[in-house]
């Protein structure tokens, strides 16, 4: 720490320092709580945030704070405002710190105001502000306010009110021991593995001791982002493994069910198990797609939204709405407490119930809001939804020659369409059918008719998940109509890989760097592509070994060619630092 002793000894120390360091500038008058610096100037997810009385900037916004600094001086110097009364977006705070934030934001830097809430900071200018700032700051405990602050601020009722209570003091043990909240999550999936490897014995005592596990995985889980949210340890990494670890959690822990099942009484339960990370994955999809189709939607309005937010008011409808799409929370807890008490074949079958009426539930909600929003979709959101397509080279081929196809409802109805054909020739058709081949072919030509205009519709969200069912089904229903002997485990593996690239697709996106590169969609072809391979060894390799071998070939293929870029691309990424604040399935 440096004092300067005016505005040009200021700008000359904040020069000095290393141009890759994050550097503060701090009233020497402030009165405030630790933990309102702490949120103002620590924070890395900001290029620039401030507090009244302290103003931080990371690297990359070094150089527009120096000429903020001058341009500030140079203002409060001729008695001219920094900016326009109008334009002001803090007018009540009139420390330098904040003229220096005002003037970043006027040159076009985001500078982060976090809501302080019952915090203090403040930089008092006469007695009675002084007197009232330190009455402020004996009044309320931050260290509390820290710890409560910790727990998400929307999450389920399971979450809530069993495992929130005393998972943020976990994660205050955590961070007093300078453990990190990506240790804290390779331990959640170190003791989901353990579960699911528990579960995999098909013994009581296992299914017992799995149910525990995946219990405490949970609490684990919750722990280290509210770690992340205690410690403002926010990092790209921590993001990326919090999000794919729960799925490589939740569909590793089905797999050891079904292994146990298989050990433990002969039951083969795989498809049930493949069913139930089809149907969870689809889930997600329509939650990914519809956000971002909305992401920035102009105009946003929806009597729907408006119902929603009316019934917000009401606490109870709230949780219900909260527990009716069996968010991670609920859907654990009922996985643990059925894994302990009954059999797998249970427990997968109230997942698909539960999951099933959750998705129709939330899918319901979504088609009436986005029939009745009136909203202009942005050039953004529909590369956003043509991303998470996941077009292969035959779909973009059908695209580039293909006129578009008028409608509002086009894309969705052609590529619902697509689903429909492809599904049911996968279902119905005889098995190793050549007919199989002819419904993939006719998918693959709607799948490019369906992204042969940009995805502008108000129902366009839905072709992702259309694509997903289509492929991840149909490698359902052809590994299970085969016969033989692990051809559906090898579809289960095949399936993870396909998924991981999908949720690596939605989170690459979030994290605001657009999807992977057109060279790994096209090495692993798309979903059209994958489809048609998929039929077509269905086809070749009928009732025989060999098409176990091939899926899991296809399965290693796939996932070595995704992990290795997306481990390359998360580990050197210049994506922001983010945490996920809303998901709750």
């Amino acid at each position: 720490m440096q004092i300067a002793a005016d505005a040009a000894d200021a700008a000359a120390l904040l020069a000095a320092v290393p141009a890759g360091r994050r550097v503060a500038l701090v009233d020497p008058r402030f009165v405030g709580h630790v933990h309102a610096l702490r949120l103002g100037l620590t924070d890395p997810r900001f290029p620039a945030a401030t507090v009244p009385g302290a103003l931080t900037a990371q690297p990359e916004a070094r150089g527009a704070l120096l000429r903020a600094l001058h341009r500030t001086t140079a203002a409060v110097g001729a008695g001219a405002p920094v900016v326009e009364p109008d334009a002001d977006p803090a007018p009540e705070d009139r420390t330098v710190p904040g003229r220096i934030a005002v003037a970043l934001e006027a040159e076009g830097t985001p500078v982060q105001r976090p809501a302080l809430g019952s915090l203090v900071a403040a930089v008092p200018t006469d007695p009675a502000q002084q007197a009232a700032a330190e009455a402020g700051l004996a009044s309320v405990d931050d260290e509390a306010v820290r710890l409560r602050n910790a727990v998400k601020a929307h999450d389920g009722f399971f979450t809530t009110y069993c495992i929130s209570p005393y998972s943020r003091y976990i994660a205050r043990w955590c961070a007093r021991r300078g453990l990190t909240p990506n240790q804290v999550t390779t331990a959640s999936l170190i003791t989901a593995l353990i579960a699911a490897g528990a579960a995999a014995t098909g013994t009581r005592g296992g299914y017992i001791a799995a149910g525990i596990l995946l219990l405490v995985s949970f609490v684990l889980d919750c722990a280290d982002g509210q770690l992340a949210r205690y410690s403002l340890q926010y990092s790209t990494m921590g993001a990326w493994l919090d999000a794919t670890f729960d799925r490589a959690k939740e569909y590793a822990y089905y797999a050891g069910l079904a292994i146990g099942a298989v050990r433990g009484g002969s039951d083969d339960v795989w498809a049930l198990a493949l069913g139930a990370m089809v149907l969870q994955a689809c889930r997600h999809v329509v939650d990914f797609s519809f956000n971002e189709a909305n992401h920035d939607a102009v105009a946003n309005t929806s009597p729907t939204a408006a119902l929603s937010d009316k019934l917000d008011s009401v606490g109870w409808t709230v949780w219900a709405r909260r527990m009716i799409v069996l968010p991670i929370g609920e859907r654990w807890a009922m996985i643990a407490v059925l894994t302990a008490i009954t059999t797998p074949r249970i427990v997968f079958y109230a997942l698909l119930v539960g999951c099933s009426l959750a998705a129709c539930y939330t899918t319901a909600g979504r088609l009436l809001r986005s029939l009745t929003r009136r909203a202009d979709r942005t050039d953004r959101a529909a590369r956003a939804l043509a991303d998470l397509a996941d077009s292969g080279p035959l779909a973009q081929a059908v695209a580039k020659v293909a006129p578009g196809l008028p409608g509002t409802f086009t894309a969705p109805a052609v590529a619902l369409l697509g689903t429909l054909v492809m599904i049911g020739g996968a279902l119905f058709l005889p098995y190793g059918s050549l007919l199989t081949l002819a419904a993939a072919a006719v998918y693959v030509l709607l799948s490019g008719l369906a992204v042969a205009r940009p995805l502008k519709g108000p129902l366009d969200w839905l072709v992702p998940p259309f694509f997903r069912a289509a492929e991840y089904v149909t490698i359902l229903v052809l590994a299970a109509r085969s016969d033989v002997p692990h051809a559906v485990p090898a579809a289960f593996g095949l399936v993870s890989a396909v998924a991981y690239h999908h949720y690596d697709t939605v989170y690459r996106i979030r994290g605001g760097t657009g999807a992977p590169p057109q060279w790994l969609v096209r090495t692993i072809g798309g979903h059209e592509g994958r489809t048609t391979l998929v039929a077509v060894l269905a086809a070749v390799l009928t009732h025989t070994s060999g098409f176990t071998t091939a899926l899991t070939a296809l399965a290693v293929a796939v996932a070595l060619v995704v992990l290795v870029e997306s481990i390359r691309f998360w580990v050197s990424s210049s994506a922001p630092a983010v945490h996920d604040e809303g998901e709750l399935a």
